[in-house]
């Protein structure tokens, strides 16, 4: 599990290091979602069950907000999402 940022501060320009800031929270809150929605599936407990499920969802409302600080920086990653998504859709309606 993410407990530091998984990179060397040093060795990042100040040009990219809040696109390094945002991607390092991005990846903790889908470490977070995957830790609540394994515990979710192990728990025989209803009411611990809803609250991770519950959490989880809240932080794909993170991973929401951070994609969308991610997006306004880093345009080259917007390009690339968007194309993605192109591919994706191809692929898809075959």
């Amino acid at each position: 599990m993410l407990s530091k940022i998984p990179v060397d501060i040093k060795s990042v320009s100040e040009g990219d290091i809040d696109k390094e800031i945002i991607r390092a929270a991005i990846i903790a809150e889908l470490d977070a979602i995957n830790l609540y929605e394994q515990m979710a599936n192990l728990t025989k407990n209803s009411n611990i069950k809803v609250v991770l499920l519950d959490v989880a969802k809240e932080e794909k409302t993170h991973i929401g907000e951070f994609q969308a600080l991610l997006l306004k920086f880093d345009t080259q990653h917007k390009q690339e999402l968007e194309a993605g998504v192109k591919e994706a859709e191809k692929v898809l309606s075959k």
